[in-house]
């Protein structure tokens, strides 16, 4: 990979994502671009630069930000987050909901990948409030790529990704696929219902949305951004919290260093003061 695509390719991913290639990710950036060499039939990656400045750029700019980002995700991952959930926000949140005056509890996925991050979160909330919902609940799920997002709409996980679900869920919720679906299980209706997916760039001119969150979930993104942009971002996220609404980043990130106004509940916990 010649040096001057490189750069290339770096300033491009940060403008559309700022998503910040250090010096030392060539090597990683390259044998990621491989597989849309392949779909694209280009021969080399000086060719796919050309390609990025033609008039398919617009839609293939979504791969390459989606080939560059980890995706890496499954069920209930860090799942001492749910645990914190279930057990101390939702019961700290239904205590204070009459009089906050609240008529629906709103959490946002921000970084959604490939659903599984919003799906177990609506499996943690239809286990909190059981069928009989005493409060109307909504999960938006965003993600800055396409591909991923449509994968989430889908719906459809393997087996082994589905292991870490309790067995009465996985029943209720989900689809055992047979024939050239066997050995993958297909998200029901039932747990999609509640859950928004949409593009979503979170470094973006504006953010959707019209009512604030009680939790937000973004978790594993930071690491991919520069102080300034981490810092941008945080701020961003504290203002759509509800006053003693909470953050949720990843356990390898923390704000430490970074201006902001939260308050550190415990390790990648943050909460907007009341």
């Amino acid at each position: 990979m010649l040096d001057r695509d490189y750069e290339f390719i770096r300033g491009l991913v940060y403008t559309h994502s700022r998503i910040n290639l250090g010096a030392d990710k060539k090597e990683l950036v390259s044998a990621r671009l491989g597989k849309r060499l392949r779909a694209t039939g280009l021969a080399t990656i000086t060719d796919y630069c050309r390609y990025l400045q033609g008039p398919k750029a617009g839609e293939e700019i979504s791969h390459l930000i989606d080939v560059i980002s980890t995706n890496h995700t499954y069920f209930f991952r860090e799942n001492a987050h749910f645990d914190f959930l279930s057990q101390t926000i939702l019961p700290e949140l239904m205590a204070k909901r009459a009089t906050a005056r609240w008529p629906r509890l709103n959490i946002w996925s921000a970084a959604c990948s490939s659903g599984e991050e919003p799906y177990t979160l609506a499996l943690v909330l239809d286990q909190f409030f059981g069928r009989q919902v005493a409060w109307p609940w909504q999960i938006d799920a965003t993600d800055i790529s396409n591909p991923v997002l449509k994968k989430a709409h889908e719906g459809v996980y393997k087996t082994d990704a589905l292991d870490k679900i309790p067995a009465t869920q996985l029943r209720t919720f989900f689809q055992e696929g047979t024939g050239p679906l066997a050995g993958t299980f297909k998200v029901k209706p039932a747990l999609q219902q509640n859950i928004r997916f949409r593009q979503l760039n979170l470094l973006g001119a504006s953010l959707p949305f019209t009512e604030p969150f009680h939790v937000i979930f973004c978790r594993n993104v930071m690491i991919y951004f520069d102080r300034p942009t981490q810092e941008e971002l945080v701020t961003r996220l504290s203002r759509l919290l509800v006053p003693g609404g909470y953050l949720l980043v990843g356990h390898s990130e923390s704000l430490t260093g970074i201006h902001h106004t939260l308050e550190s509940v415990k390790p990648a916990v943050y909460r907007r003061p009341k």
